[in-house]
């Protein structure tokens, strides 16, 4: 079977990228999608609580901010067409003590430069005009963010692309390549495949991927499971309510998220996955744990924070731990008003030194184009990803 692309990865960048590509090359380009597991939008994408992010706390000009500010408004308008339900209701950002106020200024300041409309700084007095529950010394609010279900988002995606002629063939894990100068060779788990390009946008196997291709990509995927309690007094969170995030870690911290079908999330923590799509506590791949303990980075992430990472875990095994945490945001929460939920695991991209990469990176080659790292918040971006990755195939590979 041969193609002219392969997308790698029926996730929502791959999905999107697939739709988008097909919306802008002519039919005689053909385009089908690979994905490993028996639907799309099964790992990242649809364990993902759903929040419409503003792009307020990305670092000004870079891919994350650029292209979730303009991912989020492209998103919104296509929900809207697609009459996918969703509702733009606004959050609240914070600060639960003086010693937080700067950095909420910088996220705040963040805002203003990355041109996010609708954010404000509020008192603790405003706080409650939102979240009648929730207690601060300052916050920010930002009436942009919002709610979807991100799987009907990838579905509909897919839907729209099988529909213009594009291909998605389901339970076609790849194994391997064969390159040459004018096709690539794309060996699965069921069959063989044929294509000029190929573009990768794998997730939490994204590195595994480049290195199957040939390419030696600096950063690895670790997996983080954030897991989350569901909140059974759903009338104490209105909509939203994050803490000021630590600068120091990717994630936004413990905070509450009414989702889209009415209930209300609480969390997530952030502990090392065991297993890179392992949802459970108990779940274990002697592959992916060896890979993070032999790879220098997470040995030196792990060595930098330890005393976080134990927290962490302990917050994981303790859920008066986690109480405690909420409490810090709405302080009249009870053990009795949470209730253990579901998890979710993120691709977190290393470099050898420990460092965390807080940006998107693509990597092009003279027939590939390898999506390295889209972390939070790609699902809000992932028609701009989609735009992007489009453009870059379209003028790499001369496509018309």
């Amino acid at each position: 079977m041969d193609f002219d692309i392969i997308i790698i990865g029926g996730g929502i960048v791959g999905l999107a990228t697939a739709y988008q590509l097909r919306k802008k090359l002519p039919q005689r380009h053909t385009i089908a999608v690979l994905e490993k597991e028996n639907e799309v939008a099964f790992h990242q994408t649809g364990h993902n609580s759903g929040v419409i992010h503003s792009g307020i706390y990305y670092k000004p000009g870079s891919y994350r901010a650029k292209l979730c500010v303009k991912g989020r408004r492209e998103l919104v308008k296509f929900a809207k067409e697609h009459n996918i339900p969703h509702e733009v209701c606004g959050k609240v950002i914070v600060a639960k003590e003086e010693s937080e106020i700067p950095y909420l200024e910088t996220i705040y300041q963040r805002g203003i430069e990355n041109e996010i409309e609708g954010v404000s700084l509020i008192s603790s007095e405003q706080i409650k005009e939102y979240e009648p529950y929730c207690v601060g010394v300052k916050a920010i609010h930002v009436a942009c963010t919002g709610i979807i279900d991100y799987k009907l988002v990838a579905q509909k995606y897919a839907e729209i692309f099988a529909s213009m002629g594009g291909v998605i063939l389901t339970h076609t894990k790849v194994k391997g390549f064969e390159r040459s100068a004018e096709k690539t060779i794309v060996f699965t788990e069921k069959n063989t495949y044929m294509a000029k390009y190929i573009i990768a946008c794998g997730g939490l196997e994204s590195d595994r991927i480049a290195l199957l291709y040939g390419l030696k990509p600096l950063t690895r995927i670790v997996g983080f499971r954030g897991e989350y309690y569901e909140l059974l007094n759903r009338e104490k969170v209105k909509n939203l309510i994050y803490p000021v995030p630590n600068p120091k870690f990717p994630w936004l911290g413990v905070h509450f998220t009414r989702m889209i079908n009415g209930e209300v999330e609480c969390g997530p923590n952030a502990v090392f996955a065991f297993k890179r799509e392992g949802y459970t506590k108990t779940a274990f791949s002697w592959r992916d744990t060896l890979d993070a303990l032999c790879f220098k980075g997470f040995r030196k992430l792990t060595t930098k924070h330890f005393s976080y990472g134990i927290k962490e875990q302990w917050r994981s095994l303790s859920k008066r731990a986690f109480l405690k945490s909420l409490q810090g945001l709405i302080p009249s929460l009870t053990m009795e008003e949470i209730h253990p939920g579901r998890a979710g695991v993120r691709a977190l991209a290393l470099n050898p030194d420990g460092t965390i990469v807080d940006d998107f990176i693509f990597e092009q080659t003279d027939n590939a184009i390898h999506v390295l790292n889209a972390p939070s918040p790609a699902a809000t971006a992932s028609l701009a990803i989609g735009d992007t990755i489009s453009q870059m195939a379209i003028e790499k590979f001369n496509l018309n």
